[in-house]
């Protein structure tokens, strides 16, 4: 299986609580790749949570963190990447995710609020209605995610197993074969 992207990077995309740290993992054993979450390298430079970078520094400038660390990351090869909630809102990170593949983990409204009911470490849903605000969060970026290479549903019952399954199923049919310039 390592060899079906031929070492390109696979950018998972999505909404916060789809599932792309744990998809991601299993992708990166079933391709044989490495695997980052932005969220965790952010962290480890920055020293100190998410949480506390917004609390702090304020978006922007976690938002400016994220592309570093996305420029950096996409100088690698074979590596599956986890992906903030919002890495699709700076149009100079499509630069960087258009490198590989990239995968939406696409997932209701409903649901994420169900997996995230008692995460406290989501800094855009602390003091807000968290239902209201991951709509219009989903609103805001619906059209951004959907620019995607493969999409996947994912329905309320399934497994982080069962969606990685569903992402190296779908990869075949969107890997663009090499074009001849004759």
């Amino acid at each position: 299986m390592g060899n079906l992207l031929q070492g390109v990077n696979l950018y998972l995309i999505g909404m916060m609580g789809v599932g792309k740290t744990t998809v991601g993992r299993l992708l990166a054993k079933q391709l044989g790749y490495g695997y980052v979450d932005t969220d965790d390298v952010i962290a480890q430079a920055a020293g100190k949570s998410i949480n506390q970078i917004f609390a702090d520094e304020g978006e922007a400038a976690f938002r400016k963190l994220e592309t570093d660390v996305l420029s950096q990351v996409c100088a690698f090869t074979k590596l599956t990447i986890a992906t903030g909630g919002g890495i699709v809102l700076q149009r100079e990170n499509w630069g960087y995710l258009h490198h590989g593949l990239i995968v939406w983990l696409d997932a209701s409204v409903e649901l994420i609020y169900r997996r995230l009911a008692e995460d406290t470490t989501r800094p855009l849903l602390q003091d807000v209605d968290p239902k209201g605000k991951l709509r219009s969060l989903l609103e805001q970026r619906q059209s951004l995610y959907a620019q995607a290479d493969i999409r996947i549903a994912i329905a309320q019952e399934e497994t982080p197993e069962q969606i990685a399954t569903r992402v190296m199923e779908a990869i075949p049919s969107v890997l663009k074969k090499p074009v001849s310039h004759s």
